[in-house]
C-alpha cells in the first residue's frame, strides 16, 4: 500500500446514526498512516449533508478516498464530484443514479425483501422502531450495543430521504462496494445491483447493516485497496 499518493480518507455516516460508529475503522486506518476525517453531517437534507462533506474535503491537502455507509452512499455520490475525491467506497450503501433519491430506491421493495422498520414521520423527521432496531440495523452486534445505538438515534429528515442526485460521481470516478450479505435494511441483491450499475469493484462479508461497526477490518481492507488502486 502506498499512502503517499492517497493519504486522506473521509468517512460519511448514514441515517439514524452519527459518525461515532466509525471509531474502529478510524483507528485501523490512522494506524496505517492515513489522515482520516469523520463527517458529522446533520441528516436534515441531502444538499446540506453534501455541503458539510464538501467543507471537510476543502480542508484536505491532497486527494482522498470518500467512504459512505447506507444513506452516506447518497451523500458521497453527489459530494464525490469534488476535485479532491480520487475514489468512492460504498459500505452497504445506496448508490443512486441521476434523479434518484434514497426514497425512490426503497419505494418498491422486491417480494419477500426485508422492510426497514421506519416509523411514520413526525414533524418531518424519521426514526427506526427502537424495538426492531437490533434485528434490522445491528443484528450482528451485542444487544447492549444495539440498544445504545437505538436509544441514541439521529432523526433523519424527509428532505434527506427525498434529496435527488444531480450528477453521480461514480460515473466519472472509480468505486468499490462492500456488500453486507446479512443486511436487513438494504437487501443484498439491491446492493449488488447498485454496485454493478456503478461499475464498482465488489466484495462481500457476512455482516448486517452495521457492518462498519461489526466488521471494521473488512471496511478498512477495502479502503486500503481503493487507496492503492486509484
Amino acid at each position: 500500500m502506498d499512502t503517499e499518493l492517497v493519504k486522506n480518507v473521509v468517512l460519511v455516516h448514514g441515517g439514524f446514526v452519527d459518525g461515532s460508529g466509525w471509531r474502529e475503522v478510524y483507528r485501523l486506518l490512522t494506524d496505517d498512516g492515513f489522515r482520516v476525517s469523520v463527517v458529522q453531517h446533520p441528516t436534515l437534507s441531502l444538499a446540506g449533508d453534501v455541503a458539510v462533506t464538501e467543507r471537510v474535503l476543502d480542508t484536505l491537502d491532497g486527494p482522498a478516498i470518500l467512504v459512505g455507509h447506507s444513506y452516506g452512499g447518497a451523500v458521497i455520490t453527489e459530494a464525490g464530484n469534488h476535485e479532491r475525491v480520487a475514489g468512492l467506497v460504498y459500505i452497504a450503501a445506496f448508490a443512486p443514479d441521476k434523479g434518484e433519491s434514497v426514497n425512490t430506491l426503497i419505494a418498491d421493495p422486491a417480494p419477500g425483501a426485508p422492510v426497514p422498520p421506519i416509523l411514520p414521520p413526525v414533524d418531518g423527521f424519521l426514526f427506526l422502531d427502537r424495538d426492531k432496531f437490533h434485528a434490522s440495523f445491528a443484528a450482528d452486534l451485542p444487544v447492549a450495543e444495539a440498544e445504545f445505538m437505538a436509544d441514541s438515534q439521529v432523526s433523519w429528515g424527509l428532505d434527506a430521504l427525498s434529496g435527488a442526485i444531480g450528477e453521480p460521481a461514480w460515473r466519472h470516478k472509480p468505486s468499490w462496494y462492500l456488500v453486507a450479505t446479512d443486511d436487513r435494511m438494504i437487501p443484498p441483491p439491491a446492493q449488488r445491483a447498485m454496485a454493478r450499475r456503478a461499475g464498482s469493484t465488489v466484495t462481500g462479508t457476512d455482516a448486517g447493516h452495521a457492518v462498519y461497526v461489526s466488521r471494521p477490518d473488512a471496511v478498512a481492507d477495502l479502503v486500503r485497496q481503493a487507496a492503492a488502486d486509484v
